[in-house]
């Protein structure tokens, strides 16, 4: 399924979000596929004694609260029919009856149905529109029409139904009756649900959950009973399941082989190191310094804003709206990529390039910084180097750092700087809107995005452009899992646990403040690394919780960029796009320093500090989004060092 999609009205659509698919081809028990189902389906999904009582006491304020909770309802009573199987109305005398493919639901009539069916239809027209009444009442005819005519109890529903064989062993066992069958009852085809277009975010959302409900019984539904095995004539019509691909039925396969699962080892406690890694001093360690030469950034194509995500909420997540979104992530919008990720790494690399003046013979290594390939053979590196014409160089490998991509990428071009005294290209490239799926937190945060930088010796006598370099990584095992990606658990989707996140961002966020808190100014200009900083270009990773964790560690929001605000956090990518969006929107103007820290999943960090000129950056064009305030320009530095004394008093 397509990650998003641009429907005829120019608006995002996810496709994750609205049509429920599993991923069974890493799920091996029942155990794991109810965990599954009661995260995506159940947990806050009402059932009909839920509604029922709800509606008896007051309970709901408004008609979409009502429908919303209807939905929900109908989407947990469908969570193994939507899931598993392919729902085909079939002639019972035309059913065959040995075939191990084809199954029967058991049904138990819903208790108390009817009373639960009459009170929400009494309910909804006294209470009051929340946003647009006929746009509510249309979608709570389809709704109800669904709801109105269910006759089975949905809470003991087996994911496995019997076979035809198997149903049949208890002639008293009820399934679905149908009197007759159109073939061509009226259903939504995929593109009315994508070009679903209502002003109201929160309603386009509920009427695409309706119309995907509605889908699921294309057949008169208020002809439907439930009658037993031993009642079935010839020319009634039954509704047989069928897997719905090859993956589910090779689940069922599992299932009935009785394959097990190994649990995983347990972690050992973790100890801190029996002393300190040592900063890279560039200066004192290396003979060939480091210049950057170039640095070139390519965005994502499409917004995706805030009410966009709201436009394509998915059944499984708790409500909430644009507004909140930005308040808990700092992001307004994040920007998602047409191109392949192989295109939006070779895209960078063929600009920095270009803006280095380099030809591809010239490079001497090829660095590849990325969490999100899937490439393996041949790597991205490699793959990039035979793209550019590149007939041999001495290294090309992928870097899996994730968020600290940046600091490892720079800290290893620097190295390979030393064998090779040519010019390093170091390529930073995420595409994570094709792995989110419908995790909620995830699509929140993640966009697509890439940057490249050509990474060159300095001439004779001159200074470095980095003057530290530092990684880490490791910590406790919950700190080390708090991104997963693949994850079995959540549909094989990119998975963030946050509080173990901001844990290990704060720990790394705390020891790099310390680290260069202590280190001297390269020039000698400052007391200490700290005060000589211009400005700090941090990881993008959620504004709210830098913020915060930047404030713990002793520094001030005016002494950091964010350009994550509109297009969410890249991950790799985040901290060169974030400078050289810096540079675009004209807030560096002169040469400065800069400390770029970097922290994330797997929980590495590292850092960078570095003299920045504006002039090596190829600046995008055409990519400046509106911003609601201008940023001012960094003063200009007065060419004795690059780290300017307004900016140094601010840091004392």
């Amino acid at each position: 399924m397509n990650a998003f999609a641009l429907n005829k009205h120019g608006r995002l659509v996810l496709p994750t979000n609205i049509f429920p698919q599993l991923d069974f081809s890493t799920m091996e028990s029942l155990e794991q596929l109810d965990s599954v189902i009661r995260r995506d389906f159940e947990t806050k999904a009402p059932s009909g004694t839920d509604i029922l009582d709800k509606v008896r006491v007051g309970g709901y304020e408004s008609r979409y609260a009502l429908m919303r909770d209807l939905a929900l309802n109908l989407f947990w009573a469908n969570r193994f029919a939507m899931t598993m199987y392919d729902k085909r109305p079939t002639r019972w005398a035309d059913v065959p009856r040995t075939r191990t493919d084809v199954f029967l639901p058991v049904l138990e009539p819903w208790e108390d149905g009817d009373t639960k069916i009459a009170a929400v239809q009494a309910a909804y027209p006294t209470l009051p529109a929340q946003w647009d009444e006929p746009v509510e009442d249309r979608i709570f005819e389809i709704l109800f029409d669904v709801f109105g005519n269910r006759r089975n109890h949905a809470t003991t529903l087996p994911a496995v139904k019997p076979t035809v064989a198997q149903f049949l062993e208890t002639p008293a066992n009820l399934t679905f009756r149908l009197p007759d069958y159109d073939p061509d009852y009226p259903v939504y085809d995929y593109t009315d649900i994508l070009d679903c277009d209502e002003e109201v975010p929160e309603l386009e959302a509920l009427l695409r959950w309706a119309m995907v409900l509605h889908n699921q019984y294309p057949w008169d539904r208020s002809q439907v009973e439930l009658v037993e095995a031993g009642q079935l004539a010839d020319d009634d019509y039954v509704v047989t399941f069928h897997p719905r691909d090859a993956e589910v039925r090779a689940f069922l396969r599992r299932l009935d082989a009785g394959v097990r699962s190994r649990p995983a080892a347990p972690a050992r406690e973790s100890r801190p190191p029996v002393r300190p890694f040592p900063e890279i001093d560039v200066r004192r360690q290396f003979a060939v310094l480091p210049r950057l030469e170039s640095l070139a950034a390519v965005h994502g194509d499409q917004v995706c804003s805030n009410e966009d995500l709201i436009r394509n909420s998915a059944y499984n997540w708790s409500p909430m709206g644009a507004d909140e979104i930005g308040a808990k992530t700092g992001i307004r919008q994040r920007q998602y990529s047409s191109l392949s990720l192989e295109e939006l790494g070779l895209q960078a690399a063929q600009a920095a390039l270009a803006k280095a003046g380099r030809e591809p013979e010239e490079i001497g290594g090829v660095l590849v910084c990325t969490c999100t390939s899937s490439r393996l053979i041949p790597s991205l590196a490699t793959y990039i180097c035979g793209q550019l014409g590149i007939h041999q160089t001495h290294a090309a490998y992928d870097l899996v750092a994730a968020c600290a991509g940046m600091p490892y990428g720079l800290a290893e071009a620097t190295r390979l700087l030393q064998e090779v005294d040519r010019p390093v290209l170091v390529v930073c490239v995420e595409k994570f809107s094709d792995k989110i799926g419908n995790v909620r937190t995830s699509r929140m945060i993640f966009g697509d995005g890439a940057a490249a930088m050509v990474v060159g010796p300095a001439p004779d006598g001159a200074a470095p452009d980095f003057h530290y370099l530092q990684t880490y990584a490791s910590g406790p095992a919950s700190e080390v899992n708090s991104i997963i990606w693949p994850n079995p658990v959540f549909d094989n989707n990119i998975t963030v646990f946050g509080p173990h996140v901001k844990a290990l961002a704060g720990r790394y966020l705390a020891q790099m403040i310390e680290e260069i808190t202590a280190l001297p100014d390269p020039d000698g200009r400052a007391g200490s690394l700290l005060e000589s900083i211009d400005l700090i270009v941090p990881h993008q990773a959620n504004k709210t919780m830098v913020l915060q964790l930047a404030e713990q560690a002793g520094l001030t929001p005016d002494q950091l960029y964010f350009n994550i605000e509109e297009v969410g956090n890249t991950s790799s990518a985040s901290i060169p796009l974030a400078i050289h969006d810096a540079v675009r929107d004209g807030v560096i103007t002169a040469p400065v320093r800069i400390f770029a820290p970097g922290f994330g999943a797997g929980a590495v960090a590292g850092y960078t500090v570095l003299t920045l000129d504006p002039a090596v950056v190829a600046v995008q064009q055409g990519t400046a989004p509106e911003r609601d305030h201008a940023e001012p320009a960094l003063p200009a530095s007065d060419g004795a060092s690059p780290a300017s004394e307004d900016m140094r008093v601010a840091f004392g």
